[in-house]
Formats: C-alpha cells, structure tokens, sequence
C-alpha cells in the first residue's frame, strides 16, 4: 500500500485551509474569529465559492499569514499580490539600503550587522569584524551565516566565552517561526545547528539579566549583549525578513575598549 501525502495547497480554498489547519484553528472558530459563515467559509476552501480580493485580505489578516505567503494567496484567488517582491540589492531597495547602512555606521564602535530570514549576513558595521576575527576560515564562506557562527565549536564560541547553549533561546523562537510560517528552509537550519546544542539544557540559576558574552580582543575581553530589532510595518517580502542584530557593551569598561579598538582602527 502506497501512503498518501498531503498535495501541495494551490488554489486560494486550499491555501486557506492550509493555512487554518496550520494555526490548529476549525471551520467554525476561524468563522467566528473572522466573522464569516461558516457555510461560506466551507465552499471557499473546497472551491464551490471564488472569494473576493476583499475576503481574502480579511482572511490573510485574521491567519496571520507571512507577506509572502499573503501575496502568494492573492495571486492564487487571481488577484494582484499587495506587497512587493523585489531584489535586496535592487535599484527601488537603495533608499532602505542605504538607510540601514547608515543606522550601522550610528552603533559604532558597537558591532552591529543585518541578516535575512535565514540568517546569513547581509551588511555589518567595520566594528562587527570583531565577531569573526580569528574564527574557522570555512564559516567565513559567503554566505556568512550569523546562527551557524554563534553555534559552531568553530565560530563565535572559538573567540569568546559564549557557548552554542547562549544560542537556544533564539533557535527556540527560530524554530517555532519556522513552524509557524510553514517555512522548510529556516527549518532545515534549525536542524542543523541544533546538533551543537548540548542535550540537557543548564540548570544553574541565573545571575544577570540577560545572556552575555566575552569577547577575546586585542585590548582585553569584551562583555556584550544583543539586540535584535525588525522593520516595523515592511512593505517588500525580503524586507520583511530582515533583521538588525547590535552587540551592545556590559558595562562602561566594555564601552571604553569598543571605544579604544575603533579609535585605533580609524588611525591604521
């Protein structure tokens, strides 16, 4: 016997129920939540009924569906898709471009970088150098994958007092996002570097407020912390992606080396 696997969702009804059954919601309470019938809800996702331009938008919202993923519903009801999809390194993308390269340059001496949704490095600011100084050659092969680095015996963990264990709080978020947005490359990347993740997971009681580490460096360690920012309302699928990690100093004598090592960078 021959198992059967679940085809490919193509139709606007079928992405629809895809997508419902994928946010582990019924007929009944995605009609309630969206105010819609549910015997209308029923044809659309069985295709008895062609929805409007308008109910799938409603629809798309109440779902929570990926931009992406919006325009690929829309596109499927015979509609125009409502975001753009355009190339990071295209001419309409230079004014965001060039907009975050100078957001990068303001968090110097702070090292801070872009990555996409797969976390591969897309821009870095001339202080994130100190991420991968002295790090495995072979994690510097374009791309540059930030999560990989962060994890890998290798990378970020080779160079400072961070372990690939630090990383589990974000792989956790990574890994539900993957699921969540039905996204089977992010989640390949999740399978991959969580065989760096220790087994059982610390148990020790915390002692700060959040997870730190201490980079090796050529004027003493630094203690830094990160931040991850997002766009706020993205238009534009890769946009909507992207993402702003900033490593921020500890303490004031943290600050103070930062300081030193980009003074002495700027003298070379």
């Amino acid at each position: 016997m021959v198992a059967q696997t679940e085809q490919e969702p193509r139709t606007a009804g079928e992405l629809i129920r895809f997508w419902r059954r994928r946010r582990g919601l019924s007929q009944l309470e995605l009609s309630l939540d969206a105010n819609v019938s549910t015997k209308h809800l029923s044809f659309v996702e069985t295709g008895r009924s062609s929805p409007s331009r308008q109910l799938l938008v409603h629809l798309a919202q109440h779902l929570d569906l990926p931009i992406a993923e919006r325009n690929r519903l829309l596109l499927a009801g015979g509609f125009a898709p409502p975001y753009l999809e355009q190339a990071y390194d295209g001419e309409m993308m230079r004014p965001l471009r060039e907009s975050l390269s100078r957001l990068l340059e303001a968090h110097e001496p702070n090292p801070a970088l872009i990555v996409d949704g797969l976390w591969n490095l897309i821009e870095a600011n001339r202080a994130a150098s100190l991420l991968w100084d002295g790090v495995d050659p072979e994690l510097l092969e374009p791309p540059i994958n930030m999560l990989r680095l962060g994890v890998h015996p290798g990378g970020l963990p080779k160079i400072s007092s961070t372990t690939a264990a630090c990383n589990a709080p974000l792989i956790t978020k990574l890994r539900r996002k993957s699921r969540e947005d039905a996204d089977p490359a992010l989640g390949e990347l999740i399978q991959d570097v969580e065989a760096y993740l220790p087994d059982d997971p610390p148990t020790s009681p915390a002692t700060q407020p959040v997870v730190s580490l201490d980079l090796r460096t050529p004027v003493g360690e630094v203690s830094l912390f990160t931040v991850i920012a997002t766009l706020g309302a993205p238009l534009e699928v890769s946009a909507a992606n992207l993402a702003i990690e900033t490593f921020v100093p500890m303490d004031a004598r943290s600050a103070a080396r930062l300081g030193e090592l980009s003074a002495k960078a700027q003298g070379e």
